[in-house]
């Protein structure tokens, strides 16, 4: 029988899940209190470096459903989001996402707006490295700042049109 869980995450200390569980119970999902897993970490830490997340793993069995509020609360990176999602899918757990209509993110659906929002990000971060190139940054430099290889910087510097 499938369990349900829900991911509540904020940033900081003298923020509250309280408002993402609500959301939670109003869109219709029952979650038993020992199946709520709170943590106060930065959305810029992989889920694979947060110990919430990483022991919610552990619990996770196949026909699980996780809930999240929205796609930030697993992460700020559109490709850790995607692999965590990913990783989700292999074990057998839908995930839920209430900002995206409530799809489950591991159906054909869900892979496909997945796959939309990581080519939007891949967009969005062309056009900064480009802007950045344009400014006098150095690849490298871009490389570190977008944690991404020097490969996809030149990619993006080459293709980019003459001035």
């Amino acid at each position: 029988m499938a369990r349900t869980f829900a991911y509540l995450r904020v940033s900081t200390a003298g923020q509250t899940t309280d408002n993402q569980l609500q959301e939670i119970k109003v869109a219709g999902f029952k979650v038993e209190p020992r199946r709520v897993v709170t943590e106060t970490v930065s959305g810029n830490v992989a889920t694979s470096q947060r110990r919430g997340f990483t022991r919610l793993l552990d619990r996770l069995e196949p026909s699980d459903v996780l809930v999240v509020t929205k796609l930030d609360r697993l992460g700020r990176n559109v490709m850790d989001v995607g692999t965590t999602v990913a990783k989700l899918a292999a074990l057998g757990v839908r995930v839920h996402c209430l900002a995206l209509g409530g799809v489950d993110l591991t159906s054909s659906t869900g892979k496909l707006t997945m796959n939309v929002l990581n080519a939007v990000a891949e967009f969005e971060r062309d056009l900064l490295v480009e802007c950045r190139l344009r400014d006098g940054g150095t690849v490298s430099a871009l490389a570190c700042e977008f944690n991404t290889s020097r490969q996809t910087i030149m990619r993006v510097r080459d293709a980019m049109p003459a001035p």
